[in-house]
């Protein structure tokens, strides 16, 4: 699990991300921790690499309840919450 210090060292993660690194684990001091998912536009696919591996459809659908319960939250909300404080 990552530790992650800045707001820009997120998007870095954010950024490098694709289809053979699409689930990334991080913490943030202050924040706690956090499941990052890339899911791609094409569904056929997701659910293929789903069935695939268990623990990435676990996840697909814990994120897929917090969802519809309310309680997620997007990578821009994320990124608001963030400040400065939250990295020391």
């Amino acid at each position: 699990m990552g530790k992650i210090q800045s707001s820009e060292e997120l998007m870095k993660y954010i950024s490098n991300m694709n289809k053979d690194n699409s689930v990334f684990q991080f913490s943030i001091p202050g924040k706690g921790k956090f499941t990052l998912v890339l899911q791609e536009e094409d569904e056929q696919s997701v659910k293929a690499e789903a069935d695939e591996s268990p623990e990435l459809k676990r996840m697909l659908k814990e994120s897929m309840e917090q969802y519809e319960s309310g309680s997620g939250i997007t990578t821009t909300e994320l990124l608001k919450s963030l400040s400065k404080k939250d990295f020391m």
